[in-house]
């Protein structure tokens, strides 16, 4: 087989400096790892034209049915000829072995140098075998949890062909209305940046030569999830101090933790867009930051800045872009159309292009794609992983650890095993597409697991299912929506008589798994279309309701917290959600998850999150003012808050402890508490530790999480919980525009969630 690729790789020899290559074998403490990387990058640099260089920037999307005929016309015919030339750097949404080695053999063996391609995919949760929604495994706490899940779907998209993955979205949200807070991990940039490095680490593992893994992209950089109203794409205008003390962490934490790409975002920020925003890419990501991967614009996003406002066609895009830093054009055609005619006009040197193409071929050479270009296309192994029985384990112990109790009054969870009848209502207990939720673009509809066949495997009880009405009018849609919410409440009278025959009623509404995700804003998010009276009809035949909700954002259910005697928050839990759902239903698993976003009580709280500042007025300062910070129709306080979640078992907090009430600069204290199961069973709780900062040369918040530990207790079992505060713990981006530790008073608050009893103080002086 001819293999052009060879020529990129074993030319090096001929370029490197007189006698180096010899010195590079034998003399490893000389020449480091690192150093002949950059050396092997710079060789196949030193053989590319401009036109190449370019090339390499340019990414498509898959374009033409690589089993029919080769294009003849049109774009697509364009796109074959680029592929040909050696002008295309990385191909997306082309899966499947079959089809990534076809156009990996063009990319080497058809074109001049041989350059192997990138293929990139978005397994968000998720290749064919289905993971909870990004923000529902943030509900779980369990960092290790989430890492063997991004391991999972890494290993099964590469199987595929696949070596890059856009995931995970690390963007901090705290408005609900927006649509992809689904693919987050919510509200609070600590615990957003712990898992973001989990994430980070289970796709890319220790090795990313290694066939199991694959690239990981930090995304959308930066401030995408603050779009004003909660409109998808919109703009965002937000102080230096949330971008640095909120935004940004996830961002830091990810480049700490080898992240190998960055992806911009759709936005502008302060009145720049994201995608040519030199502060953004340029002063904090690669010069602050030190980050060495490449950055790839979104979905046509250089382009976009035409109707943004900030370019007046495809060329200046192109000019802002590169320059700006975006390192790779997703699907513009800006960089391939204009960057060449730009260098030779003196718009845009050389060096920047060069120092693009040499970020994306130094990727290239850390995934092994120069030794062997076709590593990822072993058909073999794509039938014997895609799909295996190992995965299935996995995304089942992740979507039982991603459930959140989030009310149960009288105990009327866990459900008894036998001698029962069950009333199983709604259009999403016996739905197997919308369990896996939105982005999961390679699994097949009607593949997960339902709720009612989850339950049919407890046999003890009596089980009815019916309707009671549908969410959704007709199919919705990966990518539009027709009518969405339904208005039909033709099968209310069923529900209503399967109700008054039931013991328990199981009610399993919420949103349908492609109502959420990108481009689904909502105003309103309560139950959509007729659930909410559906529920309100059910609950007056028959009190006894276990309300499980399907959603892929908070909901405002303010009349189901009052009502409702047991509510689950069962998210879109993938491929096995059914059966993680029966799991938790009749206990045979301990439910242990937290809320990583505050519900709301209603939509006109939003943005509402649990590390909000106080006014100069944060409550009645007389009976009966109305002059401070309120609504005068709702409370200020969130239905659900930021941290929140119940298990079978009961926590007891005490004894709050600090082994000093002062430290320094250099030193450090530790802070305890005693946790007791006081329940009948074995359980997991996430111990929270929060700190508020009284005084700052900024304003602070009046609480921030700083730490968090996951216990399991036996009944009546106690363990003393240790917590090291130090200056590192304290710090933040301060009026010195600077990170650093304060001297001040603070606060420490241990419990578990965002709202807690047990306090104490400590000072820090530097």
């Amino acid at each position: 087989m001819k293999n052009k690729s060879l020529l990129a790789s074993f030319a090096i020899a001929a370029l490197l400096v007189a006698g180096c290559s010899n010195k590079i074998l034998k003399s490893p403490v000389s020449y480091s790892k690192e150093n002949v990387l950059e050396t092997k990058v710079d060789s196949v640099l030193q053989l590319m034209t401009l036109e190449e260089k370019v090339g390499q920037l340019n990414q498509y999307n898959g374009f033409w049915d690589i089993t029919g005929p080769t294009p003849k016309e049109g774009q697509a015919a364009k796109k074959y000829e680029d592929l040909k030339k050696g002008l295309v750097g990385s191909m997306l949404n082309v899966k499947g072995v079959k089809d990534v080695k076809a156009l990996q053999k063009i990319a080497v063996e058809q074109t001049r140098l041989g350059i192997p391609l990138l293929f990139g995919f978005d397994v968000i949760h998720g290749y064919k075998t289905i993971s909870p929604i990004p923000l529902a495994e943030a509900a779980s706490w369990d960092l290790e949890a989430m890492k063997k899940s991004a391991a999972i779907a890494a290993e099964e998209a590469a199987a595929v062909g696949l070596n890059w993955t856009f995931a995970p979205m690390i963007d901090i949200s705290r408005d609900a209305r927006w649509g992809r807070v689904m693919e987050g991990a919510g509200e609070d940039p600590f615990l957003g940046s712990k898992i973001a490095v989990a994430r980070v680490q289970g796709f890319q593992g220790e090795d990313l030569a290694a066939v199991n893994t694959i690239l990981a992209c930090a995304k959308h950089f930066a401030g995408y999830a603050f779009a004003e109203s909660g409109r998808d794409y919109n703009t965002v205008d937000i102080s230096e101090t949330v971008l640095q003390n909120t935004i940004f962490p996830p961002f830091k934490a990810a480049v700490d933790a080898g992240v190998r790409t960055f992806m911009n975002s759709f936005n502008e920020l302060n009145g720049i867009p994201a995608t040519g925003n030199a502060y953004l890419q340029r002063e904090v990501l690669k010069r602050d930051w030190k980050f060495d991967g490449f950055v790839v614009s979104d979905w046509g996003s250089i382009n976009e800045m035409i109707p943004h406002g900030f370019a007046k066609d495809s060329k200046q895009a192109a000019e802002i872009a590169i320059n700006a830093g975006s390192d790779m054009d997703m699907e513009s055609s800006a960089y391939v159309e204009h960057l060449v005619a730009l260098v030779k006009e003196g718009k845009v040197k050389e060096s920047v292009i060069d120092d693009a193409a040499r970020r994306i071929l130094k990727v290239k050479f850390e995934l092994g794609l120069f030794d062997d270009p076709y590593k990822y296309c072993d058909e073999n192994r794509e039938l014997a992983t895609v799909g295996k029985a190992a995965f299935h384990e996995g995304v089942l112990d992740m979507a039982k650890k991603s459930i959140v109790l989030l009310k149960n009054e009288k105990e009327l969870l866990p459900l008894k095993k036998s001698g029962q009848k069950i009333a199983l209502i709604g259009a999403l207990a016996n739905d197997k597409t919308s369990p896996l939720g939105s982005w999961r673009i390679a699994a097949d509809d009607n593949s997960a697991v339902s709720v009612l066949e989850g339950l049919q495997k407890y046999s003890g009880n009596q089980l009815k299912y019916v309707k009671g009405a549908d969410v959704t009018e007709g199919r919705t849609q990966f990518i539009w929506e027709t009518k969405i919410n339904t208005t039909d409440k033709s099968g209310f009278a069923e529900a209503i008589t399967a109700a008054k025959q039931a013991d328990v009623v199981i009610m399993v509404l919420g949103e349908h798994g492609l109502q959420s995700g990108e481009g689904r804003s909502r105003t309103d998010i309560g139950l959509p279309g007729v659930q909410q009276e559906l529920l309100e009809t059910i609950y007056k035949v028959n009190p006894n309701v276990v309300l499980v909700l399907n959603n892929g954002r908070p909901l405002a259910i303010p009349w189901a917290d009052e009502n409702i005697p047991a509510i689950v928050e069962g998210w879109h839990l993938g491929t096995q959600s059914g059966n993680a759902i029966a799991q938790v239903l009749y206990g045979d698993y301990n439910p242990s998850g937290k809320l990583p976003m505050t519900f709301p009580r209603n939509v006109g709280q939003i943005p509402i999150y649990y590390n909000y500042k106080n006014t100069g007025r944060p409550v009645m300062n007389e009976p009966e003012s109305v002059f401070w910070s309120h609504y005068i129709d709702e409370k200020n306080t969130p239905l659900y808050a930021f941290g929140h979640g119940l298990s079978y078992s009961k926590f007891e907090y005490s004894y709050l402890q600090l082994s000093s009430n002062k430290f320094s600069k250099n030193g450090k204290i530790e802070v305890s508490v005693n946790l007791k199961n006081t329940g009948k069973v074995a359980g997991k709780e996430v111990v929270q530790l929060y700190i508020r900062d009284l005084i700052g040369s900024t304003t602070r918040p009046v609480k921030e999480l700083k730490g968090f530990e996951m216990i399991e207790l036996q009944p009546n079992e106690t363990k003393k919980v240790v917590f090291t505060i130090d200056e590192k713990t304290i710090e933040y981006f301060t009026a010195n525009r600077k990170w650093e530790a304060e001297a001040g008073d603070f606060k420490v608050f241990i419990g578990g969630s965002s709202i807690t009893k047990l306090e104490g103080d400590f000072q820090y002086s530097n």
